[in-house]
């Protein structure tokens, strides 16, 4: 009885170890990706948001928001979020008729990605008037 009552307590504290703590960050859309559709460049400002949840047990902390061409960043968190508290990062793409297949990645120190680097996507196409 003493042996399994000790393998139970050793397996107990070893999963402890194995929790994962910290930072972790969900986003509200679906793969990370905003789907613009079909857009008509005259009648779309090309303004989107990100929004994400802390759902870890640490401050989330943005270090960085990287877009490719044609990509503006217009807004992004400076202070860390705290955990269960929502942010936004605001982009804004320049509407350039054709499709539209673009990546923005964001550096934070979510543990729930890989180096916590995070690819965020837009996609669909502009139609020019």
């Amino acid at each position: 009885m003493k042996k399994i009552a000790t393998l139970l307590a050793i397996i107990c504290f070893s999963s402890m170890g194995f929790a994962q703590k910290g930072a972790k960050i969900e986003f509200k859309v679906q793969n990370n990706t905003i789907d613009y559709g079909n857009i008509s460049k005259g009648k779309d400002n090309g303004i989107r948001t990100f929004e994400f949840t802390n759902t870890g047990d640490a401050p989330l902390i943005i270090f960085s928001v990287q877009s490719t061409s044609n990509l503006t960043i217009l807004s992004k968190p400076k202070d860390s979020i705290l955990p269960g508290k929502t942010a936004r990062i605001e982009i804004k793409y320049n509407m350039i008729p054709g499709p539209i297949r673009k990546t923005i990645t964001v550096e934070s120190n979510a543990i729930n990605y890989d180096e916590g680097r995070i690819p965020l996507k837009i996609k669909g196409e502009v139609i020019a008037n």
